[in-house]
């Protein structure tokens, strides 16, 4: 296999989340393969994550998050002032990342992964190289937001746009867009010992956000913690809805039943801990904690939220989906599995075996396999 020099370039080189935990990880997996990997943020972490000594280097754009692109006056459009000083500041930033690209050796692959780095990464000379871009949301979280409009504007002319699963790369191709492929996410730990699924534990990990729906959860949890008491909902994430999901569980009378458990460093060590994983998310891409769970052997409950969830979980084979939002579907789903012990080891072990379709060395041959294939 040809060796590499490759470059990620993310919003941030080391935020806390789901595309920092995949970009980490990638970059390590392809460095310990020989290639020479250069990590690029455009701007410093909001929260950080540490890296320890990464086998890969690091560099970061701005010094400060670069504040966002002006709205021209309506007279004055492109001539206005203030968009010409920020593209001029743009254009400064871009032509480090140039001199970056320009240094690194024939057939070097430049991974753009998320579609605000990309508005630098047009800037620059990319020239000689190959460029990849990546959206690491299902395509319906991404057409309800800005984010749309500039994928289809900044990753049109791409080499390949990699969507995270096949039937979001179509929804794309929908779209006009002809250079799509799709690349799922590579399991982000192998535990060695998997849950014994005793605990009357059901676990959730995810930021308090809107987004990750934990006040649905706290509503399904209500009534089924009532069908099956004994159980406790351990709740582990911190994010800006805290105080708010709190006081819903104290006007649903659960303080009994869950538990806040704050942010955790040890997933495996959480999950192993439970019996059943939920997941409650309004909108996912390829969410990661599914595959942890289902690689400690604890079955999963989740909305079909996305085509991602539904590419992890197989509904009545390793876990069980309920419709997006359903709350009353979620909780029948969580009752189903905290009542029946057969039911939780048997999804569970299957659990077990579908996780290894996402061997982190799987996927790394497909990345390199991807490689090779542009390179023709």
């Amino acid at each position: 296999m040809t060796q590499r020099d490759i470059f990620f370039v993310a919003n941030e080189v080391n935020e806390l989340g789901g595309v920092g935990r995949w970009q980490t990880q990638m970059a390590r997996l392809l460095a310990d393969r020989g290639h020479r990997v250069t990590v690029v943020g455009i701007a410093p972490a909001h929260h950080p994550m540490d890296l320890g000594e990464p086998p890969f280097r690091t560099e970061t754009l701005y010094a400060r998050r670069p504040p966002g692109r002006p709205r021209a006056r309506r007279l004055l459009g492109p001539a206005d002032p203030a968009v010409r000083r920020h593209e001029a500041h743009m254009r400064t930033a871009a032509a480090r990342l140039t001199t970056l690209f320009r240094a690194a050796r024939p057939g070097a692959v430049i991974i753009v992964a998320q579609v605000w780095a990309m508005e630098w990464v047009a800037l620059a000379d990319t020239a000689g190289h190959r460029v990849i871009g990546m959206t690491h949301e299902s395509f319906e979280t991404c057409r309800k937001s800005s984010r749309f409009a500039r994928v289809k504007k900044y990753f049109k002319d791409v080499d390949r746009l990699l969507a995270l699963t096949q039937e979001d790369a179509d929804r794309w191709v929908g779209e006009g867009l002809n250079n799509l492929g799709f690349m799922p996410n590579p399991l982000p730990i192998v535990p060695d010992t998997p849950s014994q699924r005793t605990e009357k534990v059901v676990a959730s990990i995810g930021r308090l956000s809107h987004e990750k729906g934990v006040d649905l959860l706290l509503d399904a949890w209500a009534e089924a913690a009532q069908r099956q008491p004994g159980w406790t909902l351990r709740i582990y994430g911190k994010g800006e809805a805290e105080a708010e999901l709190r006081q819903r569980c104290a006007d649903l009378g659960l303080e009994d039943s869950v538990d806040f458990a704050g942010q955790t460093d040890d997933v495996p060590g959480a999950l192993r801990a439970s019996s059943v994983f939920v997941q409650s998310s309004r909108g996912e891409g390829f969410p990661l904690v599914l595959l942890e769970a289902m690689a400690c052997g604890v079955p999963c409950v989740a909305f079909d939220c996305a085509p991602g969830v539904r590419e992890i979980v197989g509904h009545e084979e390793d876990g069980l989906l309920a419709r997006p939002g359903n709350t009353f579907e979620l909780a029948r789903h969580l009752v189903r599995l905290m009542s029946d012990e057969q039911l939780r080891d048997s999804m569970g072990e299957q659990a077990l075996r579908s996780a290894r379709r996402f061997d982190p060395e799987t996927i790394t041959d497909r990345w390199e396999e991807l490689f090779d294939f542009l390179e023709r």
